[in-house]
């Protein structure tokens, strides 16, 4: 019978038994059969969850299976940072912010436009990490904040 892993430990202190090295958008998963050097198992979460680098899956044989991030084209943007940023989030685009720079996934609309708004842009293949959702952990798909309403209105 394949492991099964209905819980994600966040941040997860180790040591591990393996680890599984997942894209941005293979981080996003409720249900799927995951693979390792020690062997498939599979995902059944209760929600859909966003994977950091670092959480790990606890698995019902016992192991604990840690989460990578893996490289993945990206574009480097440098330039007027806060200006660029305005217009990135504007797009609702994840993306990493940095002292120095912002990491956004490849797309040549978005390269094409920075560029014209002054951005030195560099083709890098990095792990991507972008910023979490306003009220906590991950995407900005939903979030857990202490009290109970909807967002239709957003």
């Amino acid at each position: 019978m394949i492991p099964c892993s209905d819980r994600i430990i966040r941040n997860a202190p180790g040591p591990f038994d393996a680890e599984v090295v997942l894209d941005y958008e293979s981080r996003l998963l409720r249900r799927k059969r995951l693979a390792c050097a020690g062997g498939d198992f599979m995902v059944d979460l209760a929600e859909v969850a966003s994977l950091e680098d670092g959480d790990a899956f606890a698995l019902s044989d016992g192991r604990i299976v840690v989460v990578r991030a893996a490289a993945e084209p990206v574009l480097v943007v440098r330039g007027p940072l806060a200006r660029l940023a305005w217009h990135i989030g504007n797009r609702h685009t994840p993306c990493r912010i940095e002292a120095d720079r912002l990491i956004i996934r490849q797309d040549h609309v978005l390269e094409a436009m920075l560029r014209r708004l002054g951005a030195e842009i560099s083709h890098q293949n990095l792990p991507f990490r972008p910023e979490g959702g306003a009220y906590g952990h991950g995407r900005t798909f939903g979030h857990d904040h202490g009290h109970a309403h909807d967002h239709h209105h957003a």
